[in-house]
């Protein structure tokens, strides 16, 4: 997720490091009871809650002891790649991607890593998605799906009663909005190098587009993909996003939005949580099904993030991984996470833990359908990594074709 994701506070992001236990060092000690985990930041709740867990654990198992680092989203990828060719990869990671670990064998399968009690408690799809060649890597943490947010208000004093539900309402909307509301950007897009691989996403697979075609094969270059980018240039050039969506990160839109100063944009399940709430509790918006092209059917972005577990040592530290990611799991720990952060649930513990919330529930309700990035393809890491680098610039001055030309050129030099 995919989140891949997410700061509440838009200034100053800046890779965050804490450390737990004596608060010394940032690696594991080799001696089989101390490991090092690196941890995604999703808010700044984040590090307040894996100390807190850390803490609790290591009391509960004197002699061990989980050095902790907290990343930034815009950060980890870099990070990680610089410690895995250094030779010091963390113990455990929480990332989006996993495959290519699996594929150089760095990875414990999900049988080593947790007891079957944990394994069990997986949810069946998201058991998929963290397969690599028939065998589970990596272990689903947390889980989101995006709808359409737009703000009421605006909407009103546009003329406007319900949400579009074509690309040309989206496109009929936005002048309206731009005509009749004042100081306010009609539609968000966000195409900076945060997350632009996945707000392209939501938009080509609402057109019959993707990453992959029907036999698993890429096709970043389709019609339909070259289709959707021209669709979105144009709304750029007619004025009707915020200026530059090839630098806007999703989260300089989502404060926005919860500002009041969008009509509408692709929504995550953690809206309210990490951003309306915190600065405008009493925002008027509306939740929506995403946009299609042809205004029939609405597919949702499923965007699931793991824990994965690297052998290390010759596997010296698989009991100490186990007996923490078997604390982590716990139905408690992983509702607690989920609470603060705003996710969606990924084992049937934590799901029935958060069934009675009715905000959470048009989100659980579309994932069995939610189509996911193709996490399990190792070539996947080079293409997330062009996409976020080269997509942006396909709605200010290069070529979509030629953009997508050259992420499809990407994939297609990866692929095994």
């Amino acid at each position: 997720m995919k989140r891949r994701l997410i700061g509440i506070a838009a200034a100053g992001l800046t890779m965050v490091m804490a450390l737990s236990g004596c608060g010394g060092g940032g690696s594991g000690g080799g001696d089989g009871k101390t490991i090092k985990f690196i941890a995604a930041k999703y808010s700044e709740k984040t590090q307040p809650y894996w100390q807190n867990l850390i803490k609790e654990f290591e009391a509960e198992n004197p002699g061990y002891q989980v050095n902790l680092e907290v990343v930034d989203w815009e950060q980890i990828d870099q990070k990680v790649k610089t410690l895995v060719q250094t030779r010091q990869e963390p113990d455990i990671l929480n990332l989006n991607k996993f495959s290519d670990f699996a594929r150089d064998g760095m990875l414990y399968s999900v049988d080593e890593a947790v007891s079957p009690q944990v394994k069990n408690d997986f949810l069946a799809n998201f058991v998929e998605v963290g397969k690599y060649r028939g065998t589970q890597y990596g272990l689903p943490f947390i889980s989101s799906a995006r709808l359409f947010f737009y703000n009421k208000e605006i909407f009103a004093k546009a003329g406007l009663s319900a949400p579009p539900e074509s690309w040309d309402e989206v496109k009929r909307y936005a002048q309206q909005i731009k005509a009749k509301v004042a100081g306010v950007y009609p539609l968000g897009l966000p195409l900076g190098a945060e997350e632009s691989q996945a707000e392209f996403f939501m938009w080509a697979m609402n057109n019959g587009g993707g990453w992959v075609d029907a036999s698993g094969e890429w096709a970043v270059n389709s019609p339909r993909n070259v289709e959707t980018l021209t669709f979105l240039r144009d709304l750029t050039k007619s004025g009707l996003t915020q200026p530059n969506p090839e630098t806007t990160n999703r989260k300089d839109v989502f404060n926005l939005f919860a500002q009041g100063k969008i009509g509408m944009l692709n929504g995550a399940v953690f809206m309210p949580t990490s951003f309306i709430n915190p600065v405008n509790p009493n925002l008027r918006y509306g939740v929506a099904p995403l946009p299609s092209k042809d205004g029939a059917t609405h597919n949702t972005l499923g965007v699931v993030d793991f824990l994965m577990a690297f052998k290390k040592d010759d596997g010296a530290n698989k009991e100490a991984v186990s007996k923490f990611l078997d604390f982590c799991y716990a139905k408690e720990n992983v509702a607690k996470f989920l609470e603060d952060e705003g996710f969606l649930p990924v084992t049937r513990s934590a799901g029935e833990a958060l069934n009675s919330d009715a905000y959470l529930k048009q989100f659980i309700d579309q994932l069995p359908n939610a189509k996911f990035a193709p996490t399990d393809d190792p070539a996947w890491q080079a293409v997330d990594g062009a996409a976020k680098q080269r997509l942006g610039t396909a709605v200010a001055n290069t070529d979509p074709k030629a953009v997508l030309d050259q992420i499809q050129q990407t994939a297609e030099q990866n692929s095994e």
